[in-house]
């Protein structure tokens, strides 16, 4: 009996000693999993952020090679021109410093790796502000500086807001197109004041609707410009095109 518990004891006595191996190994991958998996995912979120600075970099000198490339001085067509290339929601001059300044929320996403099967996704959001200004020798000379997100909330609120006006617009039938029924299209209760209609235009079988949109926390608003065509057929409607303006 003393030979068979002596046997027990050291059996379990190794048994344990294997059982706590296992378990420093288990918790050594864990960590080193854990480890390998939170540097590859900064790794990456390292390039997306990167990439959306070169990106806007590439951007601004791209937008200031087509600005210098117009003989035009006129700041409707320069805004235009500028949101063609950056797409900028927020788009404004500065007529004393002769200095453009586009604002726009920007996001990369990229995958993830994680300890458990199954993987995922993240992504990098970064505010960029664009600005154009005229030297002496009048040439503009873009930069491009990185604010906090917040910045950028107005901007991306008056983005979806412009987004919502042309789909309304685009749904309204062409009778309806009056300064009155695009503003109660809008707001329908009148106590939005996100939108102001300040004008409805016909021309060329177009209309052109200028709106004043402010963003819900009443802090920017930005002029824009919504042309359609007035001809549907097969009651499609025509698509619209809404650009940012310097003025209402």
């Amino acid at each position: 009996m003393e030979r068979l518990n002596r046997s027990m004891t050291a059996g379990c006595l190794t048994t344990l000693i294997l059982l706590i191996i296992i378990g420093i190994s288990g918790l050594s991958w864990l960590w080193y999993a854990n480890w390998h998996a939170g540097k590859v995912n900064s790794e990456r979120r390292h390039q997306a952020a990167s990439a959306i600075l070169q990106q806007a970099r590439t951007t601004a000198v791209t937008t200031a090679h087509a600005l210098n490339a117009g003989p035009t001085r006129d700041t409707g067509k320069l805004t235009e021109e500028i949101w063609r290339h950056t797409g900028s929601p927020l788009i404004t001059y500065d007529a004393t410093h002769q200095t453009f300044r586009a604002r726009l929320s920007k996001q990369v996403a990229f995958e993830t790796v994680r300890v458990l099967p199954g993987g995922g996704s993240d992504a990098v959001n970064r505010c960029l502000d664009f600005t154009y200004s005229r030297t002496d020798d009048h040439m503009w000379t873009p930069k491009v500086f990185v604010q906090k997100n917040d910045v950028c909330r107005p901007a991306t609120d008056i983005g979806y807001l412009s987004r919502l006006a042309s789909t309304r617009i685009q749904a309204m039938d062409e009778r309806e197109l009056s300064r009155t029924a695009v503003q109660k299209s809008l707001d329908p209760t009148g106590q939005l004041r996100t939108f102001t209609v300040k004008s409805v235009s016909r021309a060329a079988s177009r209309a052109t609707v200028t709106i004043l949109i402010t963003s819900h926390d009443r802090t920017t608003d930005q002029c824009y410009r919504i042309t359609r065509p007035t001809t549907a057929s097969s009651g499609i409607h025509p698509p619209v095109t809404s650009m940012p303006q310097p003025a209402c």
